[in-house]
């Protein structure tokens, strides 16, 4: 079959002087068919609407009285012609229906386009420079990126600009008050301006529902920050992701281009955090290069920033309990047990907390999320628990004084060589680790496993801590300072 281009091509060639023969042979035909096209309309021009069939329709007496009822009552378009086909089999089991799934995917496109339910129309906004930026966080986990072996359950704070598309990007492991104070910050001083309006969702670090009329309102804390800045909120509808489509639309071609940056990178495996943040650093820093052009028009429009930032954590005042632990956000934090019955301050940040006392950082530990509500650090405890060994048997959070696999493979040999004796004698190897280091009782509980010979504190002992050599006394005498004297005389 001939196309349109092909005819021009012909004609444009005997336009310039070709031969008929030359024309046809460039537009890749035969003379004879060079004949036929040299003059007159196009191809498409000549070719006849067909209004018959060809062959005979399957679904003619089940169309109106089977079918259009199903489509009729499929308010949404989301009924699939394997469905309907599935149906009919199901109530006419002596016919088939299944060599003719196009034949009905056909017919069923064009029914919905002369007599299905509308469809969802997009309405592109104009956005104009400096007025609006966009805040969400996002879902990365599905990226598959794993530290060390182990999956790295994640979310990424995005930040980005309607009108320019500059975006900035931080790690969150929930979307806490903390994340999206410091995300919101970090986007604007690195932006270097503010602009009119932020808009976002109804997250709860955000938003908190109002009891009377059911709404939804700013909450006292957020509010002050955006006031900080100058900032004016919209908020989309409670489940109407559509109504932030900038946030979405620049969700997705993040993660879409982190994905292809791993693909590319040939691992999804990463030594460290901050080793896989480079690489999502490179790629926000490409996704802004495309901006670059529109920043520049946009940055003039943009407000000053404040003088300072403000805090982008939440203060707590607990009193350490007498079993060594505070409590914050409904977790359990142990803390060093000299603190007990002390009022701590304990800055909570959207990834760690700082425990406080006396305006001095006494101790940094991550904070915890999921479904993780305790955390114990055995070096907290294991003081008192030394002199109190046989308290560890019903220890309330027990679990948590197993460093690793390694010392917990330790205990449960001890159970089975020692019985109620492996208590203590675990309580010595933690007390050993505490005091010396971690790493090096773990290595003598490696080798000492691997024997299969039973052990006890005194050989775990005596493979992580080996006799010291003994320093040899090395006697100095006296300087004779009259050597000096004689260097003197002779400078003389």
């Amino acid at each position: 079959m001939i196309t349109d281009e092909q005819a021009r091509l012909l004609r444009q060639g005997r336009m310039k002087g070709k031969t008929q023969e030359a024309a046809a042979a460039a537009a890749g035909m035969s003379v004879r068919t060079a004949r036929k096209w040299d003059t007159g309309p196009l191809p498409s021009h000549t070719k006849k609407e067909r209004d018959w069939r060809t062959r005979a329709d399957p679904f003619t007496a089940v169309w109106e009285t089977e079918i259009v009822p199903l489509l009729s009552a499929d308010d949404r378009g989301d009924l699939q012609a394997t469905t309907i086909i599935a149906e009919l089999h199901r109530r006419f089991p002596d016919q088939s229906f299944s060599d003719s799934l196009r034949t009905l995917q056909r017919r069923m496109r064009q029914w919905r386009a002369l007599q299905g339910p509308p469809k969802d129309v997009i309405f592109p906004q104009e956005h104009p420079p400096g007025r609006e930026g966009v805040l969400d966080f996002t879902h990365a986990t599905k990226l598959g990126v794993t530290i060390c072996g182990t999956p790295f359950a994640h979310l990424l704070f995005t930040f980005r600009l309607s009108f320019s598309k500059w975006s900035w990007t931080d790690l969150a492991y929930g979307e806490s008050f903390e994340a999206l104070v410091g995300g919101l910050q970090g986007a604007l001083w690195a932006l270097g301006g503010v602009p009119e309006v932020i808009r976002h969702d109804n997250l709860s670090a955000a938003t908190h529902e109002l009891r009377r009329t059911g709404g939804r309102t700013l909450t006292r804390r957020f509010k002050d920050v955006l006031d900080h800045y100058g900032l004016r909120s919209t908020r989309i509808n409670p489940g109407q992701s559509h109504e932030n489509g900038v946030a979405e639309k620049g969700n997705d071609l993040l993660k879409t281009a982190i994905g292809q940056a791993l693909i590319v990178r040939g691992s999804r495996d990463f030594a460290s955090v901050p080793q896989y943040l480079e690489v999502v650093d490179v790629v926000v820093a490409q996704l802004n290069a495309a901006a670059t052009a529109r920043l520049a028009t946009e940055r003039p429009h943009l407000r000053p920033l404040p003088s300072t930032r403000i805090p982008d954590y939440t203060v707590h005042l607990p009193t350490v309990r007498r079993w060594s632990t505070i409590r914050i956000g409904g977790r359990s934090y142990s803390v060093p047990s000299r603190l007990i019955g002390h009022r701590v301050e304990v800055r909570q940040y959207s990834s760690v907390l700082e425990v406080r006392y006396a305006d001095r950082l006494v101790e940094t530990m991550p904070r915890l999320r999921g479904d993780q509500e305790v955390r114990i650090d055995y070096r907290h405890v294991i003081w008192s628990l030394v002199r109190k060994p046989g308290a560890f048997a019903r220890y309330r959070y027990r679990e948590e004084l197993f460093p690793c696999l390694v010392f917990r493979r330790t205990y449960d040999r001890l159970r089975q060589w020692r019985g109620e004796r492996a208590d203590i004698e675990y309580v010595r190897i933690l007390h050993l680790a505490a005091s010396t280091l971690e790493v090096r009782v773990e290595k003598a509980l490696t080798e000492l496993l691997d024997t299969g010979r039973p052990f006890d504190y005194a050989r775990v002992k005596a493979v992580a801590q080996p006799a010291q050599r003994t320093v040899p006394q090395v006697a100095i005498p006296t300087p004779d300072l009259g050597h000096y004297d004689l260097l003197l005389g002779g400078a003389r």
